[in-house]
C-alpha cells in the first residue's frame, strides 16, 4: 500500500514536472514576437531571410516574416490598413516611398548616432525613412555591338542622341519605369529643365533622343533578348541590373555619365501605429548598420547606404567602383516628381510613345 502511495507520488510529480516544462515553453513560445516586413520577394527575400535576419532574430527573440510584394503593392497594403497595420517596417523604392511619407504611413526613426555613418542622400526627409540599398541609373550598353562597330564606350546622357545609335536606343517607359524617368529628367535637366519644369526636354525629344529609339518597353524584363538578338545597343541601367545580366553571359557593360548618374534607392521606413514601435526602430537601425549590410553587399549585392561597409575581398573591387560612381551621383525632388507624375504620364503617353 505504502509502495504504491509512493508510486502515484513519483508519477503525480513527473506529471506536474512536465506540465511545467511544457508551460515553460509555452511561455518562451508565447515570449517570442513576429515582426512583419514587407519588401521585394525573391532574391532579395531570400538574402535577407537567410543572411540579413537571421543575427537580429537570435539577439531579441524574434521572428521576421516576410510580406513580398512590388514597391506598389506594399504601399497599397500598407494603405489599406493604415489604422491597424499588419506590417511592421517596409522597404519601398524612394519614389513610392515618398508617396508613403505624404499619406502619413511612415513613423520617423529615433535619433541614432550611426545615421551619420549613411550618405547624406541616403535618410529621407525629416528621418521618416532612410535607404538600405542604394543604386543609380547610368548607361548600359552592349558590349558585343561596340566592338563590332568599334564604338568607344558612352560618356554622356547626351549620347542616347548620337545619330550613330539611330534604331539601336531601348529606352523604358518614362511613365511605367523608375530608369526611363530617370533618364528622361537626366536628359531634361541638360536641357536647361528641372524637376519642375520638364519642357525643354519633352521639347528637345523629337529631335534628338525620339530617332534614335526602337522601342519603348514598359520595364526591363525584355531587355535581355533584345541585347542578345542585338537589337538593342545603348538604354538606361543600373550597376546592379547590369551585374546580373553579365552573370547570365549576356554582353554588356555599365557607363557612368559624366552629368551624373541618378539615386534609386530601396528606403526603409517603421510604419507608423504599429504594434511593435520600439522592436521596429530596432530592426530598422540594425538594418541600417555596418554589419548587417555587409551581409546584404556579400549575398544579395546590395550596395550598401552606410559608408563604414567593410567589403570581403570578393567585392571589394565592386564596393571601391560603386563609391566613385556615388561622387556624382544626382538626386530627383521626389515630392515634385509625384505631384506632376499624372500630368507628366498623360503628357508622355501622348506626345512619346503614341
Amino acid at each position: 500500500m505504502h509502495k504504491q502511495k509512493h508510486g502515484a507520488r513519483a508519477t503525480l510529480g513527473k506529471w506536474v514536472a512536465g506540465a511545467l516544462v511544457l508551460a515553460a515553453s509555452a511561455t518562451g513560445a508565447h515570449a517570442q514576437k513576429t515582426l512583419y516586413v514587407g519588401m521585394n520577394g525573391g532574391d532579395m527575400e531570400r538574402a535577407f531571410t537567410q543572411h540579413v535576419f537571421p543575427a537580429f532574430e537570435k539577439a531579441n527573440n524574434v521572428k521576421i516574416v516576410v510580406v513580398p510584394g512590388t514597391s506598389t503593392d506594399i504601399l497599397a497594403k500598407a494603405q489599406a490598413y493604415k489604422d491597424n497595420p499588419q506590417m511592421h517596417v517596409m522597404f519601398l523604392d524612394d519614389g513610392v516611398m515618398a508617396r508613403a511619407i505624404s499619406m502619413g504611413l511612415c513613423q520617423q526613426l529615433t535619433d541614432d548616432p550611426g545615421l551619420k555613418d549613411l550618405y547624406p542622400s541616403a535618410v529621407m526627409k525629416d528621418r521618416m525613412a532612410a535607404g538600405i540599398d542604394i543604386g543609380m541609373t547610368g548607361l548600359g550598353y552592349n558590349t558585343r555591338i561596340f566592338k563590332e562597330k568599334g564604338w568607344a564606350p558612352p560618356t554622356s546622357w547626351t549620347d542616347l542622341a548620337d545619330p550613330k545609335y539611330k534604331g539601336k536606343v531601348v529606352f523604358q517607359s518614362a511613365a511605367g519605369s523608375t530608369f526611363g524617368l530617370h533618364a528622361f529628367l537626366m536628359f531634361n535637366r541638360i536641357e536647361g529643365g528641372d524637376d519642375k519644369n520638364t519642357e525643354p526636354g519633352f521639347k528637345k525629344w523629337p529631335t534628338s533622343i525620339g530617332p534614335n529609339v526602337l522601342e519603348y518597353i514598359p520595364n526591363s524584363a525584355k531587355l535581355a533578348e533584345m541585347i542578345q538578338s542585338g537589337e538593342a545597343a545603348i538604354f538606361p541601367l543600373t550597376p546592379t541590373a547590369i551585374a546580373r545580366l553579365k552573370k547570365r553571359d549576356i554582353p554588356v557593360e555599365y557607363a557612368q555619365p559624366k552629368e551624373g548618374s541618378v539615386i534609386l534607392m530601396v528606403g526603409e521606413c517603421v510604419i507608423a501605429r504599429n504594434t511593435e514601435p520600439e522592436l521596429s526602430q530596432k530592426l530598422a537601425h540594425y538594418l541600417l548598420s555596418p554589419e548587417a549590410q555587409a551581409a546584404a553587399l556579400e549575398y544579395g549585392g546590395h550596395f550598401p547606404s552606410n559608408r563604414k561597409v567593410q567589403a570581403t575581398a570578393q567585392n571589394e573591387a565592386v564596393l571601391k567602383q560603386f563609391q566613385g560612381y556615388m561622387d556624382n551621383a544626382k538626386i530627383l525632388d521626389w515630392d515634385v516628381v509625384n505631384a506632376t507624375r499624372p500630368a507628366f504620364n498623360a503628357r508622355w503617353n501622348r506626345t512619346v510613345e503614341r
